[in-house]
């Protein structure tokens, strides 16, 4: 079953279907205690709030057997008009009870609503807490965190895990508290009315907890396969829809919908298993309440013949034998709820639990403006042990200078910008910025020496104006066209209803691609960096925007050290040193004559782009 389509459900009051997706957590002592100590800063209102879930239980279940003596005295009286024609029934006794039995559920329904209010809050000030250290630790973990997993699984533990566990505090602990009260109650309660139909009674016991077992392990199968089916059905449709051009341009529309088909049909067979299986819990549990009643009916109704019970206390035994089944259903939901909830901290920890980026020194620099020198010395670096990247690695770039990096895929031209932005901790050797060994300078001020236009475009939903400004805190509407302006991005702003105040959707689909690229142009205009690094992401776009962002991007270079990872390599001749990378090492550098001359990988890359060569 996915991560980010887990199922889960409360754990229902009554004789409702079972819905659980159980999850077994690997170590449920630690992380159970460790979810526990949350809650240690409010264990004043927990006590008051059990306290009230008790005393609200137990006044509950007193209530039918005071409620009983009404029924007692009813009978008494009817039976007495029998034998005495004018004798009169006790209306103010029978009052008296049931203003008695008024006044116990008005307390237990307001003690109910004050401890669930309590709870609550409580439960959201934790949840809080634990998203706020969620978010924190994410913006410290360095990107290997991110590279090795799927945005879905980090977006899943911060929602889905942690909605859980706020789901489970705010309802399964109080509930499992007031169902074990229940079962001890009510069990107390028929004891003290009749130890035959309490013995009775247990009879069926048994019975349940094998259904509730069975119903449990059988739907638990069933709901992992609904949930992986929806989650086939969910993918098959967000693919369809994603490349529904596609789909049409090569006629596959039918073949999709057979996919589509498939994929609905296994979700119908396993949803229907899961639903009835889940479903059956009602009327089966019923069927053994209502046994029970025969039983208590039956013997109780023999007792009160022999005048060995009031039939007020058989009545009020009835209500109890109800009430008896249904919180043995919901401690069953709420023991697996609780073991979902555990697996699901256990993954919420283990963010939190997640090794930092290595922590600035304490004398850190600080930089203000650098001059742009940047040396790379015997750099080595690999992502994993056992396979070498970056091996002695030696780069020499001066203030001003553009250095285009150009190779295969997986060559490691990325990684080199990684490395220069501390994005990755180097290995061995150092990388110095005017002289000075990066990880001697704090983070923040490192990057705010570099700016970065990637092939992949970042918008976030806000306006033009705000995704240009975010390159600069408290810049001026000025300087916001003035960048816009650089990079020949103010025509079409000022086309969009709205202008700078026009609202770029989540998906930045109501702007093409290149408008998209000359925005994040204009945002790193507005941050003015000293060293430039600049992904060429010319792609997708026609010929005209093409020209435009290539211009703009000249502009942005101007006086400034750059790094240019080129993919079309017409772009780089200029470049005063072109670095040809492949596995990790330099293989080749000079600028693009000196290398056409020297006539090997790098004019074969170039022959293969444009002269139709192949290597």
């Amino acid at each position: 079953m996915s991560e980010n389509k887990r199922s889960t459900s409360r754990a229902g009051g009554g004789h409702g279907p079972i819905r659980v997706s159980f999850e077994k957590p690997k170590n449920f002592r630690k992380t159970f205690l460790r979810l526990m100590k949350y809650l240690k800063p409010y264990i004043i209102p927990l006590i008051i709030i059990f306290g009230l879930a008790i005393t609200g239980t137990v006044l509950n279940i007193m209530a039918p057997k005071i409620l009983g003596q009404a029924t007692t005295k009813i009978f008494q009286g009817f039976l007495a008009k029998r034998i005495f024609p004018k004798a009169k029934l006790d209306l103010d006794g029978i009052l008296q009870i049931l203003i008695k039995v008024g006044i116990l559920y008005g307390l237990y329904s307001l003690f109910m609503y004050i401890q669930q209010y309590m709870m609550a809050g409580i439960s959201q000030k934790i949840v809080k807490k634990l998203r706020t250290q969620v978010m924190d630790k994410l913006t410290k973990l360095p990107l290997k965190f991110y590279d090795s997993r799927t945005h879905g699984e980090i977006l899943s533990r911060v929602t889905n895990d942690i909605d859980l566990i706020s789901n489970t505090l705010n309802q399964s602990l109080t509930q499992f508290v007031t169902s074990i009260v229940s079962i001890v109650g009510v069990t107390i309660m028929m004891l003290t009315i009749s130890p035959l139909l309490t013995l009775a009674t247990l009879v069926i016991l048994p019975i349940s907890l094998i259904i509730i077992s069975f119903i449990i392990k059988r739907s638990q199968k069933y709901f992992k396969m609904q949930q992986k089916s929806l989650g086939d059905v969910n993918g098959h449709v967000e693919e369809m829809f994603g490349g529904l051009v596609v789909v049409k341009a090569y006629n596959q529309e039918e073949k999709s919908i057979k996919v589509f088909e498939k994929y609905n049909n296994d979700l119908y067979n396993a949803a229907w298993r899961a639903q009835f299986v889940s479903g059956i819990t009602m009327p089966l549990m019923r069927f053994i309440s209502n046994l029970g009643y025969v039983i208590v009916a039956v013997v109780g109704g023999i007792m009160v013949t022999k005048r060995t019970i009031e039939l007020g206390d058989v009545q009020a035994f009835i209500q109890y034998s109800n009430q008896f089944t249904q919180p043995i259903t919901q401690v069953a939901n709420i023991m697996n709820m609780i073991q979902s909830t555990i697996a699901a901290a256990e993954r919420v920890f283990e963010i939190l639990d997640e090794e930092e980026e290595i922590p600035d020194p304490a004398d850190a620099i600080e930089l203000t403006r650098v001059e742009g020198d940047v040396n790379f010395e015997h750099v080595y670096f690999s992502y994993r042990p056992d396979k070498k990247l970056i091996e002695d690695l030696n780069i020499e770039v001066k203030s001003g200078q553009t250095v285009a990096i150009v190779g295969p895929t997986g060559a490691g031209k990325t990684t080199l910008v990684n490395l220069l932005m501390r994005f990755y901790e180097i290995q061995g050797g150092r990388i110095t910025v005017d002289g000075i060994d990066i990880r001697k300078i704090k983070r923040d001020s490192l990057r705010k020496v570099f700016g970065m236009v990637l092939q992949d475009t970042w918008l976030f939903n806000g306006t033009v104006k705000e995704n240009i400004a975010y390159g600069k805190e408290n810049a001026t509407e000025e300087e916001i066209i003035d960048a816009a302006k650089k990079a020949h991005a103010h025509h079409f702003i000022m086309a969009l209803p709205g202008g700078y105040d026009a609202i770029i959707n989540e998906e930045a689909s109501n702007i093409s691609q290149g408008e998209k690229q000359l925005i994040t142009i204009a945002r790193a205009f507005i941050a003015d960096p000293d060293i430039l690094i600049l992904d060429e992401a010319t792609s997708n776009v026609d010929t005209l925007t093409e020209k435009l962002i290539q211009k703009a991007m000249r502009n942005l270079m101007h006086s400034r050290t750059n790094f240019v990872i080129a993919h079309r390599l017409s772009t780089i001749v200029d470049a005063d040193i072109i670095l040809v990378m492949n596995e990790g090492q330099i293989i080749e550098k000079g600028t693009h004559k000196e290398l056409m001359a020297k006539n090997g990988f790098y004019a074969e890359l170039y022959k293969s782009q444009f002269l139709g060569a192949y290597v």
